[in-house]
């Protein structure tokens, strides 16, 4: 019996051992395709700042609120868009996202949004659509009042991110082109924001406004939103929106505007001493 028990013991032993080759063979075939684990990638962390620089303009019938906004990046790699089109004929460039991965090539998440050739009394370039968008709501709802016509962004450092130490952040800008400025038979383009800088747009600079005629006076929220559909890679999107708590006031059929609450990392900006939509 004795024996017949260590010749069993002898088997299982065996059986033990030829499973555990199998799987250090399966995760050595794994560890060579090529692909880097989720972690080794250097994703981009867009941060929305809060909107700043609230400008009254137009005319009755026509007033605007305008406004400056930025998007700043605070991850561990840039963002970078890359846009192809097949032909001149085709009207927009498809976008993909490239992200660096430590110690393997870049990962290409193909369509991502869309770029344009736009034409304005501003500027001419491509821009990438969708990429920020503005709107009104009433304090407590979801509903937008108003929403922005913004034709998109040419993507680039064009400030410095101030008052954080980034390790990936590279001493000088290095996204700086002006999107293809006046070139309509561009097939490709490349644009990004770097860590440690930010891509920013004066007040009404062509669709950095929302429409204010036909509101009725009271709070409302205006909301910046980076990455809307989340359709960009990032590593963290809880600090996609910012928001400002206002207040309008029409005075003999001219609109004025104050800011009663600043509150970044959210698109909910209600007063703490009024119930919403008060």
């Amino acid at each position: 019996m004795q024996a017949e028990w260590n010749a069993m013991l002898l088997r299982l032993v065996s059986v033990i051992a030829a499973l555990t080759l199998c799987a250090a063979a399966l995760g050595a075939t794994a560890g060579g395709s090529g692909d880097s684990p989720p972690s080794a990638e250097r994703l981009p962390d867009l941060d929305q700042e809060l909107p700043w620089d609230l400008q009254i303009t137009g005319s009755p019938g026509r007033y605007r609120l305008g406004f400056a906004s930025a998007v700043r990046n605070v991850g561990r790699g840039p963002l970078i868009i890359s846009g192809k089109r097949p032909r001149v004929a085709t009207r927009d460039m498809s976008a993909s996202q490239l992200i660096e991965r430590r110690g393997a090539p870049l990962r290409v998440v193909e369509d991502v949004g869309r770029l344009r050739y736009v034409r304005s009394l501003d500027h001419e370039h491509w821009h990438l659509l969708r990429f920020d968008r503005y709107e009104l709501r009433r304090p407590g709802g979801r509903a937008a009042v108003v929403r922005d016509r913004k034709t998109g962004f040419c993507l680039g450092d064009r400030y410095p991110v101030a008052g954080r130490r980034l390790a990936a952040a590279p001493p000088e800008p290095v996204y700086t082109s002006r999107c293809g400025l006046e070139d309509t038979t561009l097939l490709e383009l490349t644009e990004g924001i770097s860590v440690g800088y930010g891509d920013d747009y004066k007040a009404n600079l062509e669709g950095q406004s929302l429409r204010l005629s036909g509101l009725r006076g009271g709070r409302y929220v205006l909301v910046h939103r980076v990455n809307a559909r989340r359709l960009l890679r990032e590593s963290d999107y809880s600090n996609n929106a910012a928001s400002l708590l206002i207040r309008l006031r029409w005075r003999d059929g001219r609109p004025a505007v104050r800011v009663l609450r600043s509150c970044p990392r959210t698109a909910v900006c209600a007063s703490d001493s009024h119930p919403p939509g008060v």
